[in-house]
Formats: C-alpha cells, sequence, structure tokens
C-alpha cells in the first residue's frame, strides 16, 4: 500500500500506514503559516482491503467546524467525486473503506488542477470577444492571468476575482462555469453593457502547492488589499495596478466557507460611507439572485461589519471604497447545500459552474437598474 501526495495541488503526510489498513495521516500546514485544512492524496495498492484513514490533526485546523457533518469526497478516476461517509471525533478525521480497484483519490473538495486552469484560458482565448493577458508573475514564477471581455466598446468595468484562498477550489469550479457561459454566445447582450475582467486564480502558488489559505509566502491574500507588495503578495499587487487602469464599477469575488452549508454574499456594510443607496444596490443583486438560482439565500451567512468597522485588507472592502463600486464577496460550501443536498455528490462543481451563470445574468439586470 502506497499514499501519495506529490503532485499539482496535493497535500498529505503519513504518520503511519501499517499492513492492517490502519492508516494515520496529517495535514501539512501552508508554507510559512500555521493555516490548513485542504487535503489532496492517492491510496494505491489497497484493492479489496478493509482500510481505515485517521487525519489526526483535523482537530487543529483553521475551521475545524467545517468536518463537522462532513463527507469525504472519493474518486476512482479524478473525474467523478462522490461523497463517502466520515466521522469527525474527539479532533479526529476519520473514514472506512473497502474499494475494489487499485487507486483511489481522497480530497476536501473536488480538486481544480493548474493544468485544467491553463485548459480552460485555452478555450476562453480562441474566443474573439476575450483576450488573455498576463499581469506579471507570482513568487513562485507562475503568470498572474487576467481574461478581459470586450465588444471592443470600452464600457463599465466589471471584475470578477476567485480563489484568492486555494483550497477553496469551488471558486474556481465557478469560474470556469462563468467562462464556458461567455464563450458560448448567450452573453452578448451583458457584454453590449460592460466590460468584465476575470482573475480566474488569485492564487496559483498556493493552488499547486496544496495551500488552503495563503500564497507561497505564506501571506492570505485577502487580508493583503490595504498593504499589497510584490515582496509579500504580487497577486494582490498586480491586480489592483490593472484596476487603478480600468476603474472598477463592480466586484464580484468567488470564495468558499467550510463551516456554513449554504451559498451566500457578504457585503460591505462596515465602509464608513455605506449609506441607503449602497444598501439598495446590495438588495436588488440579492433580491435578484434569490430569484435566478434556488442553491442561493440569504438568510444564513456573515454578520454584516458595523458602520465604519470593515477590515480594508479585504478586496471587497478595499475595492468598494477606493472605487465607489458594489463589491461582493459570494461563499459557497465545502460541504453541501443543506436547503437542497445531494446525497451523492454535496455541493458539487456542476452547481459551482451553475450559481456562476445565474451571477452573470443578474449582473445584467443590475446594469440596467439604474444604481450601478
Amino acid at each position: 500500500m502506497r499514499i501519495d501526495a506529490e503532485f499539482d495541488g496535493g497535500n498529505i503526510e503519513v504518520v503511519e500506514a501499517g499492513d492492517a489498513g490502519d492508516i494515520r495521516l496529517r495535514i501539512r500546514k501552508d508554507n510559512l503559516s500555521d493555516f490548513y485544512q485542504w487535503f489532496y492524496f492517492r491510496v494505491s495498492g489497497a484493492r479489496g482491503e478493509e482500510c481505515v484513514i485517521h487525519i489526526l490533526n483535523a482537530g487543529g485546523a483553521a475551521y475545524p467546524g467545517g468536518f463537522r457533518d462532513y463527507r469525504v469526497l472519493c474518486s476512482f478516476d479524478r473525474v467523478d467525486w462522490f461523497r463517502h461517509p466520515t466521522r469527525f471525533e474527539d479532533g479526529v478525521l476519520r473514514w472506512d473503506f473497502n474499494f475494489d480497484c487499485d487507486a483511489v483519490w481522497f480530497a476536501y473538495y473536488v480538486p481544480f488542477s493548474m493544468e485544467r486552469h491553463h485548459d480552460m484560458l485555452a478555450r476562453a482565448g480562441r474566443d474573439s470577444n476575450c483576450r488573455l493577458i498576463s499581469l506579471g508573475r507570482t513568487l513562485d514564477g507562475q503568470p498572474l492571468d487576467l481574461l478581459h471581455f470586450s465588444t471592443g466598446e470600452g464600457r463599465r468595468p466589471c471584475w470578477v476575482i476567485a480563489r484568492q484562498h486555494p483550497g477553496e477550489t469551488m471558486a474556481e469550479w465557478w469560474m470556469e462555469g462563468a467562462l464556458d457561459w461567455l464563450c458560448s454566445g448567450e452573453a452578448d447582450s451583458l457584454l453590449g453593457k460592460c466590460d468584465l475582467y476575470l482573475v480566474p486564480n488569485m492564487n496559483p502558488d498556493g493552488s499547486r502547492r496544496g495551500h488552503l489559505r495563503t500564497n507561497a509566502a505564506g501571506r492570505n491574500l485577502n487580508r493583503e488589499w490595504d498593504a499589497a507588495s510584490m515582496e509579500h503578495s504580487p497577486e494582490v499587487f498586480l491586480a489592483q495596478q490593472a484596476m487603478e487602469r480600468t476603474g472598477v464599477d463592480f466586484l464580484l469575488d468567488v470564495h468558499g466557507d467550510e463551516a456554513l452549508p449554504y451559498c451566500f454574499i457578504a457585503g460591505t456594510e462596515g465602509l464608513s460611507d455605506w449609506d441607503e443607496a449602497n444598501q439598495a444596490r446590495l438588495d436588488f443583486y440579492l433580491t435578484k439572485l434569490v430569484a435566478a438560482n434556488a442553491d442561493f439565500q440569504t438568510r444564513y451567512g456573515y454578520p454584516p461589519n458595523k458602520r465604519g468597522k470593515a477590515n480594508m485588507g479585504m478586496s471587497t472592502n478595499q475595492t468598494a471604497g477606493r472605487h465607489g463600486c458594489l463589491a461582493m464577496t459570494l461563499e459557497m460550501p465545502f460541504k453541501d447545500n443543506a436547503n437542497a443536498p445531494d446525497e451523492r455528490h454535496g455541493w458539487s462543481p456542476e452547481r459551482c459552474r451553475r450559481l456562476a451563470v445565474s451571477c452573470l445574468e443578474v449582473l445584467e439586470k443590475y446594469l440596467d437598474s439604474g444604481l450601478a
């Protein structure tokens, strides 16, 4: 039997893998950081054996509440990912398995590899309305990719960024759905009203390294927007430079939440200049998205910050403050949507993709509303 994680996005450390099928593992921390929770690894050579996996340090993870009522994702082919019964007891995440195959992959959420990222960019780059732009390089030397969709009219600049936290792979599944729709010909009406700027993966280094939350320097990018530097957070520094060049009339920052089993949006109510007009913009978008997609809801989410208490290191607060635009954080679950559970898949990449289309359709309604 072997346990391997030395591949794109992999993360696990083997403590013990005995002949009796008792497998004891630990999740590796992000580089230069105490954050950890993301795992992705392969077990091979265990066909037909009764095995039990223990992730010993799960109780010390960044969000241990995320493991309550959680079910691990498994795959035999890395295409079809299904949920498997899992227990979280006394700080240990545990599951048993006996599969009739030579190799099985386990992951915290469905992986989105850097190879798939580049395949997605290649598809988008063939669209006549799309331009692929490299904003610069990360600390590991990877390109930070921007996709600019425009009909050449120079219309209102609207931005969408995803995966500042690399372990939140549902954010890039969302982005894949958005890009496929934008290249389908169905988005012509929207593109007649705005220029779209999309950064499909804000944290390619953390993604490849198998991090949960940080970049190669151990920085949480969504706390760097008030002090970004090429030394520690070039991803944010480069994106902000591009935003200054284009202006920003709208920003959606796409994330995943470990603990809450719902899709929801967090606004920028903590800004010191938050007023009724800003609230009306946010309320319009939320109301229209609830109507557009049954997976989205507004009952559960983060409590809004009090006025004047915004964390300006966060992308949405900093961008809304600098550009006076509607800026929001979209959160999706690692577990399942408790309002519409799927026993086999939980919250799945396909549902991420459908939600992306709904978000962009509502963006067009927002641009037409007179509130923007």
